[in-house]
């Protein structure tokens, strides 16, 4: 849906996260992801994912790393967090208010409702400057 204001549009969205270290972040990215940069400059790098990006920022302040900074949907969420495990991915547990994960994975009820699904798989990890990523797949 494309989003007009005052004679703008809003034409795609995109997460940018603080790393304190932009080499270990570029590494973590690399070995445990499986992503390369599409672009490097001075103090950033930035990530395309289909039709999305993100981008990584040298900074000198710390992620608090307690809500969902950024999420990346996949088609098969258990099998992306084995295949993150065995990267050496340290996936969070919760359990707390209705969401409890297994094995390191969370079934939510209601979610993705706007995609047609009926609730979603989730999963959550840190990366090495602390931001948390969450996974999620739509459930139909």
């Amino acid at each position: 849906m494309q989003v007009k204001l005052d004679g703008f549009e809003y034409s795609n969205v995109a997460a940018r996260l603080p790393a304190q270290d932009l080499e270990r972040a570029r590494l973590f990215y690399r070995e445990k992801l499986g992503m390369e940069p599409d672009e490097v400059r001075p103090g950033g790098l930035l990530y395309f994912c289909g039709s999305s990006s993100f981008g990584l920022f040298a900074s000198h302040g710390a992620s608090s790393g307690t809500h969902t900074q950024m999420g990346l949907d996949v088609t098969d969420l258990r099998a992306a967090v084995a295949a993150l495990r065995a990267r050496g991915v340290v996936f969070e547990t919760y359990d707390f208010l209705g969401l409890k994960t297994v094995d390191g994975v969370a079934e939510i009820a209601g979610n993705y409702a706007s995609k047609g699904g009926k609730g979603e798989l989730a999963a959550w990890f840190k990366d090495s400057e602390g931001n948390l990523i969450g996974l999620g797949q739509a459930l139909r």
